[in-house]
Protein backbone atom coordinates (compact mmCIF):
# COMPACT_ATOMS: atom_id res chain seq x y z
CA UNK A 1 0.00 0.00 0.00
CA UNK A 2 1.33 3.48 -1.18
CA UNK A 3 2.48 5.94 1.95
CA UNK A 4 0.35 8.89 2.83
CA UNK A 5 1.26 12.29 1.22
CA UNK A 6 2.10 14.34 4.41
CA UNK A 7 1.13 17.63 2.84
CA UNK A 8 -2.50 17.81 3.67
CA UNK A 9 -1.90 18.48 7.25
CA UNK A 10 0.86 21.22 6.70
CA UNK A 11 -1.52 22.76 4.57
CA UNK A 12 -3.65 25.29 6.79
CA UNK A 13 -0.01 26.16 9.09
CA UNK A 14 1.20 27.04 5.83
CA UNK A 15 -1.31 28.86 4.92
CA UNK A 16 -1.85 31.01 8.39
CA UNK A 17 2.18 31.52 7.95
CA UNK A 18 1.99 33.02 4.78
CA UNK A 19 -0.81 35.38 6.10
CA UNK A 20 0.69 36.72 8.85
CA UNK A 21 3.64 37.68 6.89
CA UNK A 22 1.96 39.14 4.04
CA UNK A 23 0.50 41.39 6.65
CA UNK A 24 3.86 42.09 8.03
CA UNK A 25 5.50 43.17 4.73
CA UNK A 26 2.16 45.51 3.81
CA UNK A 27 2.53 47.34 7.30
CA UNK A 28 6.08 47.27 6.63
CA UNK A 29 5.97 48.82 2.82
CA UNK A 30 3.11 51.10 4.08
CA UNK A 31 5.60 52.49 6.63
CA UNK A 32 8.11 52.95 3.85
CA UNK A 33 6.11 54.41 1.61
CA UNK A 34 4.56 57.41 3.56
CA UNK A 35 6.63 60.29 5.00
CA UNK A 36 5.73 61.32 8.21
CA UNK A 37 3.99 64.73 8.17
CA UNK A 38 5.61 67.04 9.85
CA UNK A 39 4.78 68.83 13.15
CA UNK A 40 3.06 71.85 12.78
CA UNK A 41 1.46 74.05 15.34
CA UNK A 42 0.16 77.59 16.25
CA UNK A 43 0.32 80.23 18.51
CA UNK A 44 -1.79 83.58 18.75
CA UNK A 45 0.20 86.67 18.40
CA UNK A 46 0.55 88.69 21.75
CA UNK A 47 2.71 91.37 22.96
CA UNK A 48 5.35 91.03 25.03
CA UNK A 49 9.31 92.09 25.93
CA UNK A 50 11.98 91.57 23.76
CA UNK A 51 15.51 92.19 24.57
CA UNK A 52 18.92 91.35 22.02
CA UNK A 53 21.50 89.89 23.75
CA UNK A 54 25.21 89.75 22.53
CA UNK A 55 27.70 87.96 23.53
CA UNK A 56 31.64 87.65 24.05
CA UNK A 57 34.05 85.87 25.89
CA UNK A 58 35.53 89.16 28.44
CA UNK A 59 37.99 88.77 31.26
CA UNK A 60 37.49 90.61 34.99
CA UNK A 61 40.28 93.29 35.28
CA UNK A 62 41.73 95.06 38.37
CA UNK A 63 42.08 98.70 38.72
CA UNK A 64 45.81 98.51 37.74
CA UNK A 65 48.20 96.68 37.88
CA UNK A 66 52.21 97.19 37.76
CA UNK A 67 55.74 95.02 36.81
CA UNK A 68 58.49 96.26 38.02
CA UNK A 69 61.79 95.09 36.71
CA UNK A 70 65.48 95.25 37.81
CA UNK A 71 67.31 98.63 36.72
CA UNK A 72 70.53 96.74 36.57
CA UNK A 73 71.73 93.52 37.15
CA UNK A 74 73.15 92.55 40.57
CA UNK A 75 71.65 90.71 43.81
CA UNK A 76 69.05 91.77 46.52
CA UNK A 77 70.84 92.98 49.10
CA UNK A 78 67.31 93.64 51.29
CA UNK A 79 63.87 92.58 50.60
CA UNK A 80 61.46 94.43 53.02
CA UNK A 81 58.08 92.89 51.78
CA UNK A 82 56.29 89.12 51.36
CA UNK A 83 54.75 87.39 48.71
CA UNK A 84 50.57 88.98 48.73
CA UNK A 85 51.42 92.07 51.15
CA UNK A 86 49.36 95.37 50.85
CA UNK A 87 52.03 97.91 50.12
CA UNK A 88 51.50 101.83 49.45
CA UNK A 89 52.81 103.40 46.35
CA UNK A 90 56.20 104.60 46.93
CA UNK A 91 56.74 102.37 49.93
CA UNK A 92 60.81 100.77 49.54
CA UNK A 93 60.28 96.77 48.25
CA UNK A 94 63.74 96.39 48.23
CA UNK A 95 67.25 96.99 47.17
CA UNK A 96 69.72 95.89 44.75
CA UNK A 97 73.34 95.54 45.32
CA UNK A 98 75.05 96.05 41.54
CA UNK A 99 78.80 96.87 41.23
CA UNK A 100 78.18 97.66 37.95
CA UNK A 101 75.96 100.36 38.34
CA UNK A 102 78.44 102.16 40.67
CA UNK A 103 80.96 101.57 38.41
CA UNK A 104 79.19 102.87 35.30
CA UNK A 105 78.34 105.95 37.76
CA UNK A 106 81.77 106.44 38.43
CA UNK A 107 83.29 106.58 34.84
CA UNK A 108 80.41 108.77 34.08
CA UNK A 109 81.42 111.03 36.49
CA UNK A 110 85.31 110.77 36.01
CA UNK A 111 84.35 111.42 32.02
CA UNK A 112 82.63 114.83 33.37
CA UNK A 113 85.38 115.67 35.05
CA UNK A 114 87.95 115.34 31.74
CA UNK A 115 85.68 116.85 29.97
CA UNK A 116 85.56 119.95 31.92
CA UNK A 117 89.17 120.21 32.45
CA UNK A 118 89.89 119.99 28.92
CA UNK A 119 89.81 122.75 26.30
CA UNK A 120 90.37 126.36 25.09
CA UNK A 121 93.81 125.64 26.86
CA UNK A 122 95.71 123.40 24.54
CA UNK A 123 94.15 124.90 21.44
CA UNK A 124 97.08 126.53 20.00
CA UNK A 125 98.69 123.20 19.42
CA UNK A 126 95.44 122.06 17.73
CA UNK A 127 95.57 121.73 13.82
CA UNK A 128 92.44 122.48 11.97
CA UNK A 129 92.80 118.19 10.54
CA UNK A 130 93.27 117.44 13.84
CA UNK A 131 90.10 119.16 15.45
CA UNK A 132 87.72 117.66 12.76
CA UNK A 133 89.04 114.57 14.09
CA UNK A 134 88.06 115.30 17.10
CA UNK A 135 84.64 116.67 16.16
CA UNK A 136 83.67 112.89 14.22
CA UNK A 137 85.09 111.07 17.50
CA UNK A 138 83.03 113.04 19.12
CA UNK A 139 79.84 113.00 17.72
CA UNK A 140 80.74 109.12 17.50
CA UNK A 141 81.23 108.78 21.16
CA UNK A 142 78.12 111.05 21.80
CA UNK A 143 75.41 109.20 20.14
CA UNK A 144 77.05 105.80 21.98
CA UNK A 145 76.85 107.68 25.35
CA UNK A 146 73.32 108.67 24.55
CA UNK A 147 71.70 105.32 23.50
CA UNK A 148 73.36 104.07 26.47
CA UNK A 149 71.60 106.43 28.72
CA UNK A 150 68.12 105.87 27.38
CA UNK A 151 69.08 102.08 27.65
CA UNK A 152 69.79 102.82 31.58
CA UNK A 153 66.55 105.57 31.83
CA UNK A 154 64.12 102.52 30.15
CA UNK A 155 65.27 100.11 33.15
CA UNK A 156 64.22 102.08 36.10
CA UNK A 157 61.21 100.55 36.63
CA UNK A 158 59.34 103.49 38.68
CA UNK A 159 57.41 105.11 36.01
CA UNK A 160 57.90 108.73 36.83
CA UNK A 161 61.25 108.26 37.51
CA UNK A 162 61.93 106.85 34.44
CA UNK A 163 59.81 109.31 32.76
CA UNK A 164 61.93 111.85 34.01
CA UNK A 165 65.18 110.36 33.32
CA UNK A 166 64.34 109.89 29.75
CA UNK A 167 63.14 113.58 29.26
CA UNK A 168 66.48 114.78 30.89
CA UNK A 169 68.59 112.61 28.32
CA UNK A 170 66.05 113.52 25.11
CA UNK A 171 66.83 117.14 26.21
CA UNK A 172 70.44 116.79 26.75
CA UNK A 173 70.97 114.96 23.23
CA UNK A 174 68.95 117.96 21.45
CA UNK A 175 71.42 120.72 22.93
CA UNK A 176 74.65 118.61 22.13
CA UNK A 177 73.16 118.47 18.53
CA UNK A 178 72.62 122.03 18.38
CA UNK A 179 76.26 122.71 19.86
CA UNK A 180 78.06 120.15 17.56
CA UNK A 181 76.09 121.68 14.45
CA UNK A 182 77.69 124.83 15.83
CA UNK A 183 80.94 123.05 16.04
CA UNK A 184 81.07 121.92 12.92
CA UNK A 185 80.17 125.45 11.18
CA UNK A 186 83.19 126.57 13.39
CA UNK A 187 85.42 123.89 11.93
CA UNK A 188 83.81 124.67 8.43
CA UNK A 189 85.18 128.31 8.62
CA UNK A 190 88.81 127.36 10.27
CA UNK A 191 89.11 124.87 7.32
CA UNK A 192 88.63 128.01 4.64
CA UNK A 193 91.03 130.17 6.50
CA UNK A 194 88.24 132.43 8.11
CA UNK A 195 87.28 130.95 11.74
CA UNK A 196 89.65 130.94 15.01
CA UNK A 197 90.78 127.82 16.40
CA UNK A 198 90.01 128.53 19.81
CA UNK A 199 86.48 128.88 19.17
CA UNK A 200 85.92 125.62 17.81
CA UNK A 201 87.83 123.91 20.51
CA UNK A 202 85.69 125.80 23.06
CA UNK A 203 82.42 124.93 21.07
CA UNK A 204 83.65 121.63 20.73
CA UNK A 205 84.38 121.08 24.92
CA UNK A 206 80.82 122.41 25.62
CA UNK A 207 79.28 120.31 23.15
CA UNK A 208 80.90 116.85 24.94
CA UNK A 209 80.17 118.75 28.58
CA UNK A 210 76.47 118.45 27.17
CA UNK A 211 77.02 114.74 26.77
CA UNK A 212 79.38 113.79 29.62
CA UNK A 213 76.64 115.52 32.06
CA UNK A 214 73.74 113.73 30.28
CA UNK A 215 75.52 110.07 30.92
CA UNK A 216 76.40 111.30 34.79
CA UNK A 217 72.68 112.07 35.38
CA UNK A 218 71.44 108.77 33.69
CA UNK A 219 73.73 106.54 35.60
CA UNK A 220 72.69 108.49 39.01
CA UNK A 221 69.33 107.70 37.83
CA UNK A 222 70.06 104.21 37.69
CA UNK A 223 72.03 103.87 41.31
CA UNK A 224 68.80 106.02 42.84
CA UNK A 225 66.49 103.09 41.14
CA UNK A 226 68.26 100.05 43.00
CA UNK A 227 66.31 101.36 45.66
CA UNK A 228 62.95 99.70 44.47
CA UNK A 229 59.65 101.20 45.21
CA UNK A 230 55.83 100.04 44.91
CA UNK A 231 54.96 102.13 41.70
CA UNK A 232 51.22 102.20 42.50
CA UNK A 233 49.49 100.99 45.66
CA UNK A 234 47.98 96.94 45.85
CA UNK A 235 49.35 94.01 46.74
CA UNK A 236 52.61 92.61 46.17
CA UNK A 237 53.31 89.53 44.47
CA UNK A 238 56.48 87.50 44.41
CA UNK A 239 55.33 84.98 41.67
CA UNK A 240 56.87 83.45 38.72
CA UNK A 241 54.82 84.30 35.56
CA UNK A 242 54.79 83.33 31.88
CA UNK A 243 55.89 80.00 30.49
CA UNK A 244 54.12 76.74 29.76
CA UNK A 245 51.85 75.74 32.57
CA UNK A 246 51.92 78.82 34.77
CA UNK A 247 48.95 80.51 35.82
CA UNK A 248 46.09 81.58 34.04
CA UNK A 249 45.49 84.98 36.22
CA UNK A 250 48.12 88.02 36.44
CA UNK A 251 50.57 87.21 38.95
CA UNK A 252 49.09 88.43 42.85
CA UNK A 253 46.07 87.68 41.86
CA UNK A 254 46.50 83.83 43.09
CA UNK A 255 47.10 86.17 46.86
CA UNK A 256 43.95 87.84 46.91
CA UNK A 257 42.03 83.97 46.29
CA UNK A 258 42.88 83.94 50.28
CA UNK A 259 40.54 86.16 51.21
CA UNK A 260 38.13 86.23 48.50
CA UNK A 261 35.92 82.80 49.82
CA UNK A 262 36.50 81.87 46.00
CA UNK A 263 37.02 78.30 44.93
CA UNK A 264 38.12 77.51 42.26
CA UNK A 265 37.64 74.25 40.16
CA UNK A 266 40.81 71.93 39.53
CA UNK A 267 43.24 72.96 37.22
CA UNK A 268 41.13 76.44 36.88
CA UNK A 269 44.75 78.28 37.14
CA UNK A 270 46.45 76.04 34.43
CA UNK A 271 49.28 75.57 37.08
CA UNK A 272 50.95 71.93 36.37
CA UNK A 273 51.86 70.82 39.27
CA UNK A 274 49.64 71.20 42.36
CA UNK A 275 51.54 74.16 44.34
CA UNK A 276 53.65 75.67 41.96
CA UNK A 277 51.59 78.36 40.98
CA UNK A 278 52.77 81.28 43.25
CA UNK A 279 55.94 79.54 44.36
CA UNK A 280 58.31 83.11 45.35
CA UNK A 281 61.05 83.20 43.15
CA UNK A 282 62.85 86.51 44.89
CA UNK A 283 64.62 86.26 47.91
CA UNK A 284 66.93 87.82 49.50
CA UNK A 285 70.64 87.19 48.04
CA UNK A 286 69.09 86.01 44.88
CA UNK A 287 71.05 87.47 41.54
CA UNK A 288 68.92 89.48 39.09
CA UNK A 289 69.75 90.58 35.68
CA UNK A 290 69.21 93.95 34.58
CA UNK A 291 65.07 94.10 32.98
CA UNK A 292 64.71 91.00 34.76
CA UNK A 293 60.90 91.16 36.26
CA UNK A 294 61.44 91.44 40.20
CA UNK A 295 58.17 91.22 41.71
CA UNK A 296 54.32 93.07 40.62
CA UNK A 297 51.62 94.66 42.29
CA UNK A 298 47.98 94.83 41.83
CA UNK A 299 45.63 97.02 42.47
CA UNK A 300 41.91 94.73 42.67
CA UNK A 301 40.21 97.56 45.30
CA UNK A 302 38.07 98.80 41.93
CA UNK A 303 37.03 96.34 39.47
CA UNK A 304 36.20 95.89 35.60
CA UNK A 305 35.70 94.05 32.89
CA UNK A 306 36.56 93.53 28.85
CA UNK A 307 34.77 91.47 26.24
CA UNK A 308 36.20 90.76 23.00
CA UNK A 309 32.93 91.82 21.08
CA UNK A 310 32.87 90.11 17.20
CA UNK A 311 32.90 93.02 14.01
CA UNK A 312 29.56 92.13 13.15
CA UNK A 313 28.23 93.47 16.69
CA UNK A 314 30.32 95.59 17.84
CA UNK A 315 28.40 98.84 15.61
CA UNK A 316 25.36 97.50 18.20
CA UNK A 317 27.15 98.33 21.35
CA UNK A 318 27.52 101.90 22.99
CA UNK A 319 28.27 103.18 25.99
CA UNK A 320 25.49 102.65 29.14
CA UNK A 321 24.16 99.43 27.46
CA UNK A 322 23.94 96.87 30.38
CA UNK A 323 25.32 93.28 30.67
CA UNK A 324 24.27 90.27 32.46
CA UNK A 325 28.12 88.27 33.53
CA UNK A 326 29.18 84.44 34.75
CA UNK A 327 32.57 84.00 35.35
CA UNK A 328 33.42 80.66 34.94
CA UNK A 329 34.89 80.19 37.95
CA UNK A 330 31.68 81.27 40.37
CA UNK A 331 28.81 78.85 39.74
CA UNK A 332 25.08 79.74 39.68
CA UNK A 333 26.18 83.32 40.24
CA UNK A 334 25.17 86.21 38.16
CA UNK A 335 27.17 90.03 37.76
CA UNK A 336 26.29 92.87 36.14
CA UNK A 337 28.56 95.67 34.21
CA UNK A 338 27.61 98.30 32.30
CA UNK A 339 29.31 99.38 28.94
CA UNK A 340 31.66 102.37 29.51
CA UNK A 341 33.70 102.27 25.88
CA UNK A 342 34.34 100.67 22.63
CA UNK A 343 37.92 100.70 21.94
CA UNK A 344 38.18 101.88 17.86
CA UNK A 345 41.57 99.62 17.33
CA UNK A 346 40.44 96.37 15.91
CA UNK A 347 42.29 92.86 17.19
CA UNK A 348 42.94 90.61 14.67
CA UNK A 349 42.73 86.85 16.45
CA UNK A 350 43.13 83.08 14.80
CA UNK A 351 41.73 82.40 11.61
CA UNK A 352 41.20 86.19 10.91
CA UNK A 353 38.67 86.90 13.63
CA UNK A 354 38.25 90.95 13.78
CA UNK A 355 37.06 91.95 17.36
CA UNK A 356 37.19 94.92 19.59
CA UNK A 357 37.99 95.49 23.14
CA UNK A 358 34.55 96.92 24.89
CA UNK A 359 34.62 97.86 28.46
CA UNK A 360 32.76 98.24 31.49
CA UNK A 361 32.24 98.73 35.12
CA UNK A 362 31.84 95.88 37.69
CA UNK A 363 28.49 96.44 38.89
CA UNK A 364 28.47 93.28 41.70
CA UNK A 365 26.56 90.03 41.47
CA UNK A 366 24.14 88.27 43.24
CA UNK A 367 24.57 84.37 43.78
CA UNK A 368 22.06 81.23 42.95
CA UNK A 369 20.58 81.88 46.23
CA UNK A 370 20.23 85.43 46.36
CA UNK A 371 22.85 86.43 48.43
CA UNK A 372 25.33 88.80 47.12
CA UNK A 373 28.09 86.89 45.06
CA UNK A 374 31.47 86.78 45.81
CA UNK A 375 33.90 89.07 44.48
CA UNK A 376 35.76 87.56 41.26
CA UNK A 377 39.48 87.64 40.93
CA UNK A 378 41.55 89.54 38.15
CA UNK A 379 42.24 87.47 35.16
CA UNK A 380 39.30 84.92 35.89
CA UNK A 381 37.29 84.78 32.34
CA UNK A 382 34.12 85.51 32.00
CA UNK A 383 31.10 85.51 29.34
CA UNK A 384 29.13 88.85 28.75
CA UNK A 385 25.92 88.95 27.78
CA UNK A 386 25.45 92.68 26.30
CA UNK A 387 22.33 94.15 26.32
CA UNK A 388 22.19 96.32 23.03
CA UNK A 389 18.15 96.43 22.38
CA UNK A 390 15.33 96.27 24.69
CA UNK A 391 11.82 96.88 24.25
CA UNK A 392 8.53 96.49 25.69
CA UNK A 393 4.91 95.76 25.27
CA UNK A 394 5.42 95.19 21.67
CA UNK A 395 3.48 93.18 18.83
CA UNK A 396 5.90 89.67 19.10
CA UNK A 397 6.61 86.24 18.14
CA UNK A 398 8.65 83.13 18.73
CA UNK A 399 11.70 83.43 16.80
CA UNK A 400 10.87 80.25 14.97
CA UNK A 401 7.41 81.54 13.96
CA UNK A 402 10.41 83.91 11.29
CA UNK A 403 11.35 82.28 8.20
CA UNK A 404 13.88 84.54 6.92
CA UNK A 405 14.98 84.96 3.11
CA UNK A 406 11.27 84.99 2.30
CA UNK A 407 8.90 82.08 1.48
CA UNK A 408 7.49 80.88 -1.22
CA UNK A 409 7.19 83.98 -3.94
CA UNK A 410 8.34 86.05 -1.40
CA UNK A 411 11.31 88.46 -1.32
CA UNK A 412 14.61 86.80 -1.23
CA UNK A 413 15.42 89.72 1.64
CA UNK A 414 12.21 90.01 3.54
CA UNK A 415 11.02 88.40 7.00
CA UNK A 416 7.56 86.09 6.71
CA UNK A 417 5.55 84.51 9.03
CA UNK A 418 2.55 81.78 7.83
CA UNK A 419 -1.04 83.18 9.13
CA UNK A 420 -3.50 80.99 9.70
CA UNK A 421 -7.46 82.04 8.59
CA UNK A 422 -10.15 79.71 8.47
CA UNK A 423 -7.70 76.84 8.93
CA UNK A 424 -5.07 77.24 6.12
CA UNK A 425 -1.84 78.96 6.00
CA UNK A 426 -1.32 82.10 3.98
CA UNK A 427 2.01 83.93 3.91
CA UNK A 428 2.94 87.52 4.91
CA UNK A 429 5.71 89.55 4.76
CA UNK A 430 6.45 91.60 8.28
CA UNK A 431 8.90 93.53 9.64
CA UNK A 432 11.26 92.61 12.18
CA UNK A 433 12.30 95.46 14.90
CA UNK A 434 14.70 93.95 18.03
CA UNK A 435 15.86 90.52 17.43
CA UNK A 436 16.25 88.36 20.63
CA UNK A 437 17.11 84.64 20.52
CA UNK A 438 13.30 83.40 21.51
CA UNK A 439 10.82 86.15 20.61
CA UNK A 440 11.23 88.89 18.05
CA UNK A 441 9.41 92.14 17.88
CA UNK A 442 7.31 92.52 14.86
CA UNK A 443 7.04 95.86 13.90
CA UNK A 444 4.94 96.10 10.56
CA UNK A 445 2.32 93.48 9.29
CA UNK A 446 0.99 91.22 12.29
CA UNK A 447 -2.02 92.50 14.97
CA UNK A 448 -2.48 90.93 17.95
CA UNK A 449 -4.99 87.80 18.49
CA UNK A 450 -3.99 86.71 15.01
CA UNK A 451 -2.85 82.91 15.02
CA UNK A 452 0.21 82.81 13.31
CA UNK A 453 2.91 79.26 12.88
CA UNK A 454 5.27 78.62 15.24
CA UNK A 455 6.48 75.22 14.60
CA UNK A 456 7.51 73.75 11.29
CA UNK A 457 7.03 76.77 9.66
CA UNK A 458 10.16 75.97 7.07
CA UNK A 459 7.91 72.47 5.83
CA UNK A 460 4.65 74.87 5.60
CA UNK A 461 3.61 75.80 1.77
CA UNK A 462 0.78 78.18 0.47
CA UNK A 463 -2.76 77.03 1.26
CA UNK A 464 -2.28 74.37 3.86
CA UNK A 465 -4.48 72.73 5.88
CA UNK A 466 -2.95 73.50 9.03
CA UNK A 467 -5.16 72.16 12.71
Amino acid sequence: MPTPCPTPRLRAPLRALAAACGAALLLSAAGCSSEEEPEVTTRAVTRGDVREVVEAPGTVQPRASAVVKAPAAGTVATLQVGDGQDVQAGQVLMTIDSPSAVANLEQARRADAEAADGGPSQSSAVSASQLERQQRRARADAEARFAAAEQQAQAIPDPAAQAAALAAVQSSRTQYQLLSAQTQALVDQVNAGLGNVDAAVASLSQAQRVQTRAAVQAAQATVDALTVVAPIAGKVSLAASGGAGSPALPAGAEQLLAGSGVQLPGGALGGSEPGAAGAPVIAQGAAVAAGSTLLSVVDASVLSLTADVDETDVLTVRPGVGADVSVDAVEGATYRGTVTSVDPTARTGGGGAVTYTVRLSYDGGTAGDGAPAVTPLPGMSATVALAVQEVTGVVAVPAAAVVRAGAEGGDADSDSVWVVEDGRAERREVSVGVRGEQVVEITRGLREGEQVVTAGAGDVTEGQQVP
